[in-house]
């Protein structure tokens, strides 16, 4: 079974419940502060930490007086916008006391479902990452609209999974796992220790979407589940209420893991290496020799460009004899390779008149 001991890059889905108390509407402090301590020794221990979160909203509304029940879109987004900025704050004071560094990312369903958007998404996170910050994402409330929203942070968690290439993803939920049915009102019910394979039967105990006991109830943690365990990231679903929720996770606590099969990066390289083809890249001996043993393509090293493809496209990489060496994610398009194919890499912005990456195609997007 899994186990948050292993894990090398952790994302973590926290609900506006667990930060924000029903009652006052009121920053829960002290549980902010025991989770960014579980951040704190995960991230001493060389495990990268990505928070998604809710809770603008809820911090919002209190600020701005709004009633109690439904809001209006533009009243959420009002909300929102007044709450992210306190949402934060608290981050990035409680992070900074224990010497961390917090990052704001915001997105919607456009960011995701856009090949440029995504990319540059994968881009900054992995960045952010290897610079020892810890990312806090939230969906953009203040812009997004019924058609470019997640619609709820399970699946927004699990995208983000996906696209930072994590190989855990853990929602911190207001119940201890996955349960054959709805435990506060089947007291036959049981919980799922390991479940290995999402069948129609697992499907059938979630229940309908608005059921169960957060939002959305089990059936978008299943969704969840299903796109993490396709990424090769494992899933957890455990009691976020408890002070200090990570570390009683690791000690044992009660929870339901779904297993994937393979790690991220061999999903990621078998989606790959699937992919057709938009174009071509040929290349020389010294780069062919770079790339096998595990750098990235760096312009220099390309003689030839063909086909017509975008930014995110998949190119076959073509040794100077012929022979074809992989795939790759170019990272850009056809027009613009052309122009910098040879070219040392603090020569490409002068030629393209923008700043612009080093890697035609990065090592992480390779599949040999």
């Amino acid at each position: 079974m899994a186990s948050l001991t292993d894990a090398r890059r952790l994302v973590v889905k926290i609900g506006s419940a667990l930060l924000v108390d029903r009652t006052t509407g009121a920053l829960r402090a002290d549980w902010l502060e025991g989770l960014c301590d579980d951040v704190a020794r995960l991230r001493a221990r060389g495990t990268d930490v990505v928070l998604v979160s809710s809770g603008s909203i809820a911090l919002g509304r209190g600020t701005l007086n709004l009633p109690a029940g439904a809001l209006t879109l533009e009243q959420s987004q009002a909300a929102a916008a007044v709450g992210q900025i306190r949402l934060a704050g608290a981050y990035d004071a409680a992070l900074a006391a224990r010497g961390l560094t917090a990052a704001q990312v915001l997105l919607t369903l456009e960011d995701s479902a856009d090949r440029r958007r995504y990319l540059n998404t994968r881009a900054t996170l992995e960045q952010l990452l290897r610079l020892g910050a810890v990312p806090i994402v939230n969906e953009n409330d203040t812009v997004a609209t019924d058609e470019i929203r997640y619609g709820d942070n399970d699946r927004l968690a699990a995208q983000v999974a996906v696209t930072a290439g994590a190989d855990q993803l853990i929602l911190l939920s207001d119940v201890d796992g996955f349960y054959s049915a709805n435990p506060a009102t089947d007291n036959a019910a049981y919980r799922y220790d390991t479940i290995d394979a999402i069948t129609p039967e697992i499907e059938a105990m979630a229940g309908d979407a608005g059921s169960g006991l957060s939002k959305g109830g089990m059936k978008t943690k299943l969704m969840a589940a299903r796109a993490a365990m396709a990424a090769g990231c494992d899933m957890a679903i455990t009691e976020g209420s408890v002070m200090r929720p990570l570390a009683a996770l690791e000690a044992g606590a009660p929870a339901t893991w779904f297993t994937a099969q393979g790690t991220p990066q061999q999903r990621r390289k078998a989606w790959i290496a699937g992919m057709k083809p938009k174009g071509r890249v040929t290349i020389d001996a010294g780069a062919a020799r770079a790339i096998q043993q595990g750098s990235s393509l760096l312009p220099a090293g390309v003689t030839a460009i063909s086909g017509t493809f975008g930014r995110g496209d998949a190119v076959e990489i073509i040794g100077q004899d012929g022979p074809l060496l992989g795939l790759g994610l170019t990272r850009y398009a056809a027009v613009d390779a052309v122009q910098i194919k040879g070219l040392r890499s603090d020569a490409i912005d002068a030629v393209l008149g923008y700043p612009a990456r080093a890697a035609l195609i990065h090592r992480d997007d390779m599949a040999f």
